[in-house]
């Protein structure tokens, strides 16, 4: 009798390690390794960019996860030039990962997202603002954190019509982000009811990246001479330009758009709503501040977690599903909850309003309403979207 209780007792102990036995749930962060930085450099790209953000996010998944019977796992695929996103991303997938967190262009994400189409898999973009992957080139199985470039224009264009600044002179780059840019920023003018007085291709060079002077500086001095307008807008989205023009146009005048005055997800600066835990535990483990990148790739895996909390479930088709659920809020540390867009996948969020050193104010801007979000009165909304997922 004694021995068949202590068989009885120990299969009783099996069965409760098993059980206690936490969930894995394997997530992969992908990107490009950084490029070397110019001497003169003086905001070089992190080499851990989006990377250290997962990984904060992974910690902060743990915390819970210990309670909740998960552990969370981060794998990385740090690209060289010339490596296949795809390649990396399939190895990631094969080696467990159900959720995928990608750092990468536009285009490397839509091939990732189109080569893990019907595998039971999830990606979430972390980086790419371009407006047709919420829009015609949109997939079911990729979810967007960054604000879309029509999302930013919208906040800071909201902003302006707040100061009462209508007239804007538009200034461009020669790139295709550029050009995308300023698109967006016309449409955002248009949408809410600015002018744009003028706009002017900028034709003199990264005088942003030099350090002396050049004979061509006389050239931009003038550049704003002669032109009527409340405040100078730039579509310059590798920095070559935008900061040499603050103090430099011929009036005196505020500059705001890619440089200056900016729209972005994150900033250093931000404290409030609790955030100013969110830096320091981000400093202390990396050693530098958090950038949008960062806060962008913390706040997917964060989304992972919740879903998998919520639905006490690892199962991608599952936690898609919850992720557009209205039930779906997760804590961002934006002074309201974040949650996704069901018709496009896109995270609806407050836009942060910063110049280089502080926070200007936040957008959705007061008197700004929708009958189902203040929030989404940023970006395209759903009578517009071009995106049709099933």
């Amino acid at each position: 009798m004694a021995a068949l209780l202590f068989v009885f007792v120990a299969v009783l102990s099996c069965g409760a390690a098993r059980a206690a036995e936490p969930l894995e749930i394997r997530i992969g962060v992908m990107t490009h390794k950084a490029p070397p930085p110019a001497l003169y450099e003086l905001d070089p790209t992190p080499e851990d960019e989006a990377v250290a953000g997962a990984g904060l996010a992974i910690d902060d998944n743990n915390t819970t996860g210990r309670f909740s019977g998960q552990r969370y796992v981060l794998d990385q695929a740090v690209l060289d030039k010339g490596q296949s996103p795809v390649e990396a991303a399939v190895r990631l997938v094969d080696a467990g990962a159900k959720f995928l967190v990608v750092a990468l262009t536009a285009d490397e994400l839509l091939a990732v997202a189109d080569a893990l189409k019907g595998r039971p898999v999830l990606v979430f973009n972390a980086a790419a603002q371009d407006d047709r992957l919420r829009g015609a080139d949109c997939r079911a199985n990729l979810f967007h954190i960054p604000p879309s470039r029509a999302m930013l224009t919208d906040a800071l264009v909201q902003y302006l019509a707040t100061k009462r600044w209508m007239k804007l002179f538009l200034t461009f780059g020669p790139t295709g982000a550029d050009k995308l840019y300023a698109d967006a920023l016309k449409q955002s003018a248009k949408k809410f009811g600015l002018t744009l007085v003028a706009e002017k291709a900028w034709e003199f060079g990264p005088l942003a990246r030099a350090r002396g002077d050049s004979i061509t500086q006389s050239d931009a001095l003038v550049f704003s001479r002669g032109i009527d307008y409340d405040i100078m807008v730039v579509a310059d989205e590798e920095a070559d330009f935008g900061d040499y023009l603050g103090y430099r146009t011929w009036d005196p005048k505020v500059i705001a758009g890619t440089q200056g005055l900016i729209a972005t997800s994150w900033h250093r600066a931000q404290d409030a709503w609790g955030s100013a835990q969110l830096q320091s535990r981000f400093f202390k483990r990396a050693k530098r501040t958090m950038r949008p990148i960062d806060y962008q790739a913390w706040v997917a895996v964060r989304a992972v977690g919740e879903a998998v909390t919520r639905t006490k479930s690892a199962d991608p088709a599952a936690i898609s599903a919850f992720l557009v659920d209205p039930k779906f809020q997760l804590a961002a540390f934006k002074g309201v909850p974040v949650s996704f867009r069901g018709w496009d996948h896109q995270l609806r969020q407050p836009v942060l309003i910063a110049q280089p050193m502080a926070i200007v104010s936040v957008s959705p801007q007061p008197g700004y309403l929708h009958q189902r979000s203040v929030l989404d009165t940023l970006g395209a909304d759903q009578p517009e979207s071009q995106c049709h997922l099933p």
